[in-house]
C-alpha cells in the first residue's frame, strides 16, 4: 500500500474541497514525502497526526497570511521597545554625567524631604485608627455659651455625665470616664519608678477593646483592688514570672493585685498608659457633681448611629441634672480627630495639629516640584542636542507616542536611582529624625501602604519630571528638527528658553517662600522664648507634692525649713503652674452684674509667699498673710478680671466666689497663664495652701546649684520615699510651644533643602549657558571684554530671574505667614526688612551659584573658547 493510501481520508478530501486550487498538487507532494519521512522516524501514528494538522493549516483562510512589512511599528510599550528605552536612558546618563549627577542628586533630595515628610503626615494622620470601632469612637467635649453668643468648648466634663449618658441614650452602646494621666508611684521589690497611668470607670474595655496578653481586663478594672498594666510594665517589674496574679504597690499607700496585662498601646494612639486602676479607687466627693469639670468621658455608638442623632438625644441633659446653668451642650468628636482637631472657636473644631499636617503636605510637595524643575529645565537645555537623534527617529518612522516613552522612561529610571539613593539617605536620617520628633517612624517595608506610597512618588515624580521634554522634543516636524528650526522659535510664540525662565521664576519664588517662612517662624519663636511674661521664670523651681508630701502640715513644714536657707529667696505652694493654669469657673459674681452675663474666669488657689516667690507684680493691694485663716475669704485678681467687672480701684470691693463674698485685697499685674497663642484671661486667686498640688521655690540669685542641693536633701528627709525630681518653671513654658518649636525646626532643615536644591538646578543651567556661550565670551575677550563685564553679562540674566521671583513671591508670603501669625494673642510685626532680607539672601545665594561658572568662563583662555566648537 503506497502512503497516500495510509494518510486520514477526511483530511484529503478536506484538502482537495478547501485548498488552493493553484497550489494543490504542490502541496499535496510535499504533505505526502513529509508523511513518509515522519512514518520513518516517530511511527505511523504520530505521522498521521502530523499530516492531518498540517493539512488544516493549509486550509484557507489559515493558509492566507496577513502581508507583512520589512519596517513594522511594533507597540511602544512592547518588551523590546522597553529595552531599547532602558539602553538608551543607561547611555545618556552615562555619556553626560555631570548633568545625570545634578539631575540624579537633586531629584534625590527633593523625593528623601518628600519621603520624610510624608511618613511624619502618614503617622500624624494614622492617630487612633489602630483601635477596633475607632469610627464609632468619640470623645465628649462640652460647649459653654457666654456673655450672649460666646461659646467655648471644654474638653473636661463633669463626673456624673457618663452614668447619665448610659441612662439616658439609646444610641450609646459604652461609655467611660477618666481622670487625667499622671504619674504615680510604682513599687514592686526593690524596683521603684514613676509610671503614668490612669484611673478608669468600668465601661472603660465596652468602649476601647483593646487586646490582653494575660488575664482579663474587664474583670480586673471591675475589682477595686486590682490593677491593669501594660506588657511594658510587666517586663520590667515582673521579668522572671508571670505578672498576673502578683501584687503592686501604688504610690506607697495602696497594693493591687495585677489582674490583666494589656499590649503595649501603639505612639500613635492619643490614650498613654501604663496601669489602669478603677475609677472609684480614688473618686472624691467634687467628682461626683455637675459643678466640676474634671474627668475625661469617651464613648462607643451602637452601629449604624450617627453622632448628630446621640447629640440631639443629649440636648437638654445638663437642664435636666444641673441645677446652676442650662446653656451647655454637649459635642462628640470623633476619636480619630482627637489628635489632629484640638482648637475650638465658637463652638466648632477650626484647627489644631491639621494646620502643620497642611503646611508640611505642601512643603513636600514644593520641594518635589523644585526637583522636578531642575531635570525639566536641563533637559529641555540639553534638547538641541538631541535634536538630531530625535530627527533621525522620526524619518525611519518612530511614531511620537514611542519618542514620548522614550523620554519618559528615561526620567523615570532616572527618578528610580533617585529613590534608591532618597531611601538610603531616609534610611540613615530616621533615627535623628524620630529622636527630633519624639516619634517612632520606621521604614516598614512589610507595609503595603509603604510601597504603594514609593512606587506612587517614583512614577509621579518621574512623569512630572519628564513630561514637558517628552511632549516637547516628541512633537517637531523630522525636516524642522534635522534642520535645527525645531528648537527656534519666533518672537509670537513660547519657547522652551521662555518656558526654562519661566520654570527658574516659580522654582526661586518657592525658595524665597521657603526663606520668608523660616525668618518669620525662626522669629515668633524667639519672641516666645524671651517675652517677659509678667513673672519671674527663669529662677522658679518646682517640684509636685506627692507621698508624704502631700500632707499639708509636712509641706508647710518643708517650706518653712527652706524659707530659712540662705541660698533660697522664697518658697510657695499652688494649684495650679502660674503659666499653665487649666481651672475655669463661672463662679465669680460682683455687684452690678447682670443676673443674665455668665461669665468664665481663671482660677487658682495657692499658699503662703505666692506673689514673692513668683515675682508677679502687685499693682495695688497686699498679698495673703501667712497662715492667716481670715484671708481663706478674700481674692487677689488680675487686671483683666478687674476690667470684666468694670473696676477702676478693684482692691476694697467685695465679689463673690469659691468661699464665700469676700474683698479683693490685691490687683496684679496682667501675667500669662498659659500659651501666648490666648489673650490673658481674667483670673481670680484664693488663699487654701491645703489644695496645692506643687511646691515652687525661688533661688536666690548665683545660687541656684546650692539652692538645687538644699532642697534635694530637704525633700529626702521629708519624703524619702520617693525620687527626688524638679523642674525649673521655664521647662513647663517651652512645654507649651512644643509643637511649634518642632515646625520651626522642620521648616529650618527642609527649607535649607529646597534652596540647595534650587541652587542644584541653576548651577546646571549656568553651567550649559557658559557652554553655549564660550565662542561669543572668546569673541568679547579679544575685543578687550574685561572679566568683570564678562561675570556680570553671565549672571545678569539669571539675577533678572531671581528678582522677579522675589516680586511674586512676597505678597503670597506676606499673606500666609499674617494667617499663621494670627494664630498667636501676642505676635511679631511682620516687618518689610524681613522680606528684603529674603529677597537678599535669595539673589546672594543664587550669585554664589552661577558666579562660578561665570568667572571660570570668563577666565578662559580665548584662544581655547574660539577652539571650542
Amino acid at each position: 500500500m503506497d502512503a497516500k493510501n495510509k494518510t486520514p481520508g477526511w483530511a484529503n478530501w478536506l484538502l482537495k474541497t478547501f485548498g488552493h486550487p493553484d497550489t494543490q498538487e504542490e502541496v499535496t507532494g510535499d504533505l505526502l514525502e513529509l508523511y513518509a519521512h515522519w512514518v520513518a522516524t516517530v511511527g505511523e501514528r504520530k505521522a498521521r497526526w502530523r499530516y492531518s494538522l498540517n493539512v488544516l493549516k493549509l486550509l484557507r483562510p489559515f493558509a492566507v497570511r496577513n502581508q507583512s512589512t520589512d519596517y513594522s511599528t511594533p507597540f511602544f510599550l512592547s518588551p523590546a521597545m522597553i529595552q531599547n528605552y532602558v539602553k538608551i536612558a543607561l547611555r545618556n546618563l552615562l555619556r553626560h554625567k555631570a548633568y545625570s549627577l545634578i539631575n540624579i542628586v537633586g531629584l534625590a533630595l527633593g523625593m528623601a524631604c518628600s519621603l520624610l515628610i510624608g511618613l511624619w503626615v502618614y503617622d500624624e494622620l494614622n492617630y487612633d485608627r489602630f483601635l477596633p470601632y475607632h469610627a464609632q469612637i468619640h470623645y465628649v467635649r462640652v460647649n459653654y455659651s457666654f456673655r450672649g453668643n460666646e461659646i467655648q468648648t471644654a474638653s473636661a466634663t463633669p463626673g456624673p455625665l457618663s452614668e447619665a449618658i448610659t441612662r439616658d441614650i439609646p444610641q450609646v452602646a459604652a461609655v467611660t470616664k477618666l481622670t487625667w494621666p499622671s504619674e504615680r508611684l510604682v513599687h514592686v521589690g526593690d524596683r521603684v519608678a514613676k509610671e503614668q497611668g490612669q484611673y478608669a470607670s468600668v465601661g472603660f474595655f465596652d468602649v476601647f477593646d483593646l487586646p490582653a496578653v494575660s488575664g482579663n481586663p474587664r474583670s480586673a478594672l471591675a475589682n477595686l483592688n486590682q490593677i491593669v498594666i501594660s506588657q511594658r510594665l510587666a517586663e520590667i517589674y515582673f521579668p522572671n514570672s508571670q505578672a498576673v496574679g502578683q501584687s503592686l504597690q501604688l504610690d506607697n499607700n495602696k497594693r493591687f493585685v495585677v489582674g490583666a496585662v494589656l499590649k503595649n498601646l501603639p505612639p500613635t494612639s492619643t490614650l498613654q498608659f501604663d496601669w489602669l486602676v478603677n475609677f472609684k479607687a480614688q473618686e472624691e466627693e467634687w467628682q461626683t457633681q455637675w459643678g466640676y469639670n474634671a474627668v475625661q468621658t469617651y464613648l462607643r455608638l451602637k452601629p449604624a448611629t450617627t453622632a448628630l442623632q446621640a447629640e440631639a438625644s443629649m440636648k437638654g441633659m445638663f437642664r435636666r441634672y444641673a441645677t446652676f446653668n442650662n446653656n451647655e451642650h454637649i459635642v462628640l468628636q470623633p476619636i480619630t480627630d482627637l489628635h489632629l482637631w484640638g482648637d475650638y472657636e465658637n463652638g466648632v473644631a477650626v484647627g489644631g495639629q491639621i494646620e502643620y499636617v497642611r503646611i508640611f503636605g505642601i512643603v513636600a510637595l514644593f520641594i518635589l516640584l523644585i526637583a522636578c524643575i531642575n531635570f525639566m529645565n536641563l533637559s529641555t537645555a540639553r534638547s538641541a542636542k538631541r535634536s538630531r537623534e530625535v530627527g533621525v527617529r522620526k524619518v525611519i518612522g518612530a511614531r511620537r507616542l514611542a519618542l514620548v516613552g522614550q523620554f519618559l522612561s528615561e526620567s523615570t529610571i532616572l527618578s528610580l536611582l533617585s529613590a534608591v539613593i532618597a531611601l538610603v539617605l531616609v534610611w540613615l536620617t530616621l533615627p535623628a529624625f524620630n529622636t527630633l520628633f519624639d516619634k517612632q517612624i520606621t521604614l516598614d517595608f512589610a507595609d503595603p501602604v509603604r510601597w504603594i506610597g514609593i512606587t506612587g512618588l517614583v512614577l509621579i515624580t518621574g512623569l512630572l519630571a519628564g513630561s514637558y521634554p517628552a511632549l516637547f522634543l516628541s512633537g517637531g516636524q523630522p525636516a524642522r528638527i534635522l534642520q535645527g528650526l525645531h528648537f527656534r522659535f519666533s518672537n509670537h510664540r513660547a519657547g522652551p528658553a521662555q518656558l526654562r525662565q519661566v520654570l527658574v521664576v516659580f522654582q526661586f519664588a518657592l525658595s524665597t517662600f521657603l526663606i520668608v517662612g523660616m525668618l518669620v517662624i525662626g522669629r515668633q519663636m524667639s519672641y516666645l522664648r524671651t517675652k517677659h511674661l509678667g513673672l519671674d521664670r527663669g529662677n522658679v523651681v518646682y517640684l509636685n507634692l506627692e507621698g508624704q508630701l502631700n500632707d499639708y502640715q509636712k509641706t508647710e513644714a518643708l517650706r518653712h525649713e527652706l524659707i530659712q536657707l540662705p541660698s533660697v529667696a522664697g518658697a510657695t505652694t499652688a494649684a495650679h503652674l502660674p503659666l499653665n493654669i487649666q481651672s475655669n469657673t463661672t463662679d465669680l459674681h460682683w455687684s452690678g452684674q447682670n443676673e443674665k452675663q455668665l461669665v468664665s474666669v481663671s482660677a487658682m488657689s495657692v499658699g503662703n509667699d505666692f506673689i514673692k516667690t513668683t515675682g508677679i507684680k502687685l499693682l495695688d493691694g497686699r498679698d495673703f498673710r501667712p497662715n492667716a485663716l481670715a484671708d481663706t475669704a478674700c481674692y487677689l485678681i488680675n487686671e483683666a478680671a478687674a476690667r470684666l467687672m468694670g473696676m477702676n480701684k478693684p482692691v476694697g470691693q467685695h465679689i463673690t466666689f469659691w468661699f464665700g463674698k469676700g474683698p479683693i485685697i490685691g490687683l496684679m499685674k496682667d501675667f500669662h497663664l498659659g500659651s501666648l497663642r490666648e489673650a490673658i484671661k481674667p483670673l481670680v486667686i484664693t488663699y487654701m495652701p491645703p489644695s496645692a498640688q506643687y511646691l515652687l521655690i525661688k533661688p536666690r540669685a548665683g545660687q541656684t546649684a546650692q539652692a538645687l542641693a538644699d532642697l534635694e536633701r530637704l525633700v529626702n528627709q521629708f519624703n524619702g520615699d520617693y525620687p527626688f525630681s524638679y523642674h525649673f518653671l521655664d521647662e513647663a513654658y517651652q512645654r507649651l510651644y512644643h509643637r511649634e518649636q518642632q515646625v520651626s525646626v522642620l521648616i529650618n532643615y527642609f527649607g535649607i533643602l529646597a534652596i540647595l536644591i534650587s541652587c542644584l538646578g541653576l548651577f546646571g543651567l549656568a553651567a550649559f549657558s557658559a557652554e553655549q556661550r564660550t565662542k561669543e565670551i572668546g569673541i568679547r575677550k579679544v575685543l578687550g571684554a574685561s572679566i568683570g563685564s564678562l561675570v556680570a553679562l553671565l549672571s545678569t540674566d539669571f539675577l533678572k530671574l531671581v528678582l522677579i521671583a522675589f516680586i511674586l513671591a512676597s505678597p503670597v508670603a506676606y499673606y500666609v505667614m499674617q494667617q499663621w501669625l494670627t494664630g498667636f494673642a501676642y505676635r511679631v510685626e511682620l516687618s518689610w526688612w524681613v522680606f528684603v532680607l529674603a529677597g537678599g539672601l535669595a539673589v546672594g545665594i543664587a550669585l554664589l551659584t552661577v558666579s562660578y561658572q561665570s568667572i571660570k568662563t570668563a577666565l578662559m583662555n580665548p584662544v581655547k573658547s574660539l577652539r571650542s566648537e
